[in-house]
C-alpha cells in the first residue's frame, strides 16, 4: 500500500447512529466478515475508507511518473518491455482502487480534483527523483517491496471490494519487486561504475522506503481506529520492522551496504535494530516540499487536462448508446 494516512480524524463525523446497527457492524468486523457496499456501515468507517483507498489510488497513478520517463531510456529492448508492462500495471491498480472507492459513494472526479487541489495525499516516496537507471531497480526492489509488505495484509481488510482488488495487485507487485531486484543484481555484478550506481541508489532510497510505512504509531492519528475496524491488520511500526528484517539479507546477497551505521541484528528479539528516521524530512515532503513534488502534481494536472477530449468523447458515446437502447 502506498499510503501514509496523514490526515487527522474527521471531527465532523460525530453524528449519533443507531446503536443496534453499530453493534451489528462491530460484531461482523470482529468476526472477520467482509463488509460489502450495500451493507450498513458507520459514516466514519466509510470516510476513512474513501480517504485511504483514494490515497492509495493516487499513489499508484503518481507512481507511474518516476519510472515512465525511463521507458525510452532503458538499456535494452527487454528492459523497455518489462518497464512498460510495469507502468501499465500501476495504471491498472489505480483504476481498480478508484472503482473500489466509488462503491462507497465517492466520485472519481471528486477524488481527482482533491488530488490536483492538494487536498488529498499520495505516498511521499514518489516526490524523489530518478536520475539513473539504478533508481528504477531500487524502486522495484525497495518501494514495491515495501508496498507488498503493506498490501498483503490488505487482502484481509474488512471492506470486501478493497480486499478483492488487493489480490491481483499483490500478484503484480510481486513481479515488480522481482524486476527491480534483478536490475540491482545485474548492476551489483557488473563493472565498478555499475556497482557504485547500485550502491548510490540504495543510499538514496533506503530511508524514504522506511518512511513509506507512515509515521510512528504514536504519531499516526487513524491507526488505532483502523486496526479496530480491521481496515489495517498491522501497525506502521510492525510493517516497517518486517520490511527491514526481510530486506537486509537481500542487500547482503547483492553485496551492497545498507546506509545505516546503527543497523545490527538483535538476537534477543530475532530482528534488526536500525537507526532513527529523519521524520522532519518525511513531514516536509508531505507538506509538498519534496524535490519533485511540484513537478509530479503539475504532470498529473496536465495529463488530466490533455485527456479531457477523451473523457468527453466517451461520455458522448455513452449518451448515444443509451438513447439507442431507449428508442
Amino acid at each position: 500500500m502506498y499510503t501514509t494516512e496523514l490526515q487527522k480524524a474527521d471531527p465532523g463525523v460525530r453524528s449519533v447512529e443507531p446503536a443496534d446497527l453499530v453493534a451489528a457492524f462491530e460484531a461482523r468486523v470482529a468476526a472477520d466478515e467482509f463488509i460489502e457496499p450495500k451493507d450498513w456501515m458507520p459514516e466514519a468507517y466509510r470516510r476513512t475508507l474513501i480517504r485511504q483507498i483514494s490515497q492509495h489510488a493516487h499513489s499508484e497513478i503518481v507512481g507511474m511518473l518516476p519510472e515512465g520517463n525511463w521507458i525510452t531510456r532503458a538499456p535494452s529492448l527487454r528492459r523497455k518491455a518489462i518497464l512498460l508492462a510495469k507502468v501499465q500495471d500501476e495504471g491498472g491498480h489505480g483504476l481498480y482502487l478508484y472503482s473500489a472507492a466509488e462503491t462507497l459513494g465517492a466520485s472519481r472526479a471528486e477524488m481527482i480534483d482533491a488530488l490536483h487541489a492538494g487536498k488529498a495525499k499520495y505516498s511521499t516516496i514518489f516526490n524523489y527523483p530518478t536520475p539513473t537507471w539504478a533508481d528504477i531497480g531500487a524502486i522495484g526492489w525497495l518501494v514495491d517491496g515495501a508496498a507488498i509488505m503493506n498490501q498483503v495484509p490488505l487482502q484481509r481488510t474488512s471492506y470486501g471490494p478493497y480486499a478483492r482488488a488487493m489480490v491481483r495487485v499483490c500478484k503484480e507487485e510481486s513481479f515488480h519487486q522481482r524486476q527491480g531486484y534483478e536490475i540491482m543484481m545485474t548492476l551489483a555484478a557488473g563493472t565498478s561504475a555499475q556497482r557504485r550506481m547500485a550502491q548510490d541508489a540504495l543510499d538514496r532510497w533506503w530511508w524514504p522506503a522506511l518512511m513509506m510505512f507512515g509515521p510512528p504509531d504514536d504519531q499516526s492519528p487513524n491507526s488505532e481506529q483502523s486496526m479496530r475496524w480491521r481496515i489495517k491488520r498491522d501497525t506502521n511500526d510492525e510493517l516497517r520492522q518486517k520490511f527491514v528484517d526481510a530486506t537486509v539479507p537481500q542487500a547482503e546477497l547483492l553485496g551492497l551496504t545498507i546506509p545505516d551505521p546503527d543497523l545490527r541484528w538483535n538476537e534477543a528479539r530475532g530482528g534488526y535494530d536500525f537507526g532513527a528516521i529523519e521524520w522532519e524530512e518525511f513531514f516536509a515532503v508531505v507538506r509538498g516540499e519534496g524535490p519533485c513534488a511540484r513537478e509530479r502534481i503539475e504532470a498529473r494536472r496536465k495529463a488530466w487536462e490533455d485527456g479531457a477530449w477523451v473523457r468527453e468523447a466517451a461520455d458522448a458515446y455513452e449518451m448515444k448508446r443509451r438513447q439507442r437502447l431507449a428508442a
